[in-house]
C-alpha cells in the first residue's frame, strides 16, 4: 500500500490532450474566418460590407481565396466538432450538428452563390444557377444545424458551466437560426445584410465559448501523480 514517502511519476493522457487540442480549432475557426473574410472584403474593389454578403467574394478571379477561407474554417469547425464527440458527458447529437455546419462550411466554398447586380463589377445578376442554388442550401442547412447544436448543448452547459450559460446557449441557437432566415428573405439590402452578420458572429462566439467550456471539462493531461512500481531486486 503507497504511503507518504512512496515515489511517485505523472503519468501523460495522450487522449485528452488531443481533445484538449481539437478544441481549440473551434476557437480559432471564428476570428480565422472573419479576419481574413474582412481583409477580403476591404480590399476588393466595388464589394460593400453594407450591401454584399462575405459569400459573393467566392465571385471573380481572386475568388479561391474566400474558397480558401471557408474551406480551412469549415475544417478547422470540423475537428472541433470531433473534440467536442471527445469531451465527457457532451451531447454527442450537438456534436455531430456542429460537424454537419463545418462539412456544409466547406461544401458551400466549392459552390459559389449567384453573382447580383452590384457585385462583382460588371455583372448584371439575376441568373440563377445550380451552383448558386446548392450554396444556398449547404448554407441554410449549415446554418439551422450549427442553431439546433447551440440548443442541444444548452443542457450540457446548464449542467456543467452554470443555468445562465445553458440560457444563454439556446438564445444564441434561436439567434443563428432566426437571424440567418430573416437575412435571407430581405437578401439585397442593408438590413438583410445586418441579420446575416448578426447569424454569423452568434454562430461563431457560440462555437468559441462552448470550446473553452468543454475544453475545462477535459480532464488536465497530465494526471493525478501515482505510486511508482519497486523494481525487482
Amino acid at each position: 500500500m503507497p504511503t507518504a514517502d512512496t515515489p511517485t511519476k505523472n503519468e501523460f493522457d495522450g487522449a485528452a490532450a488531443v481533445t484538449r487540442s481539437m478544441l481549440g480549432w473551434g476557437v480559432v475557426a471564428g476570428p480565422f474566418y472573419l479576419v481574413f473574410g474582412l481583409v477580403l472584403a476591404l480590399t476588393r474593389p466595388g464589394f460593400d460590407l453594407s450591401r454584399d454578403a462575405l459569400s459573393l467574394l467566392l465571385l471573380g478571379d481572386l475568388g479561391w481565396l474566400q474558397l480558401l477561407n471557408l474551406g480551412l474554417a469549415g475544417v478547422m469547425t470540423l475537428v472541433a466538432a470531433i473534440g467536442l464527440a471527445r469531451t465527457p458527458a457532451w451531447s454527442r447529437v450537438a456534436a455531430v450538428l456542429v460537424g454537419v455546419y463545418g462539412v456544409c462550411l466547406v461544401l458551400s466554398a466549392f459552390f459559389p452563390p449567384d453573382a447580383t447586380g452590384a457585385f462583382p463589377p460588371g455583372t448584371s445578376g439575376g441568373v440563377f444557377t445550380t451552383s448558386g442554388m446548392l450554396h444556398l442550401v449547404f448554407g441554410g442547412l449549415g446554418f439551422v444545424c450549427l442553431g439546433a447544436a447551440a440548443i442541444v448543448a444548452g443542457s450540457w452547459a446548464k449542467r456543467h458551466v452554470s443555468p445562465t450559460a445553458g440560457i444563454l446557449s439556446r438564445i444564441a441557437g434561436i439567434v443563428v437560426i432566426v437571424a440567418f432566415a430573416a437575412g435571407g428573405a430581405l437578401s439585397g439590402g442593408p438590413a438583410g445584410v445586418a441579420l446575416l452578420w448578426l447569424a454569423v458572429l452568434a454562430g461563431w462566439a457560440w462555437l468559441a465559448l462552448i470550446s473553452v467550456a468543454a475544453y475545462r471539462a477535459v480532464p488536465h493531461p497530465l494526471l493525478a501523480r501515482r505510486p511508482v512500481e519497486a523494481k525487482a531486486a
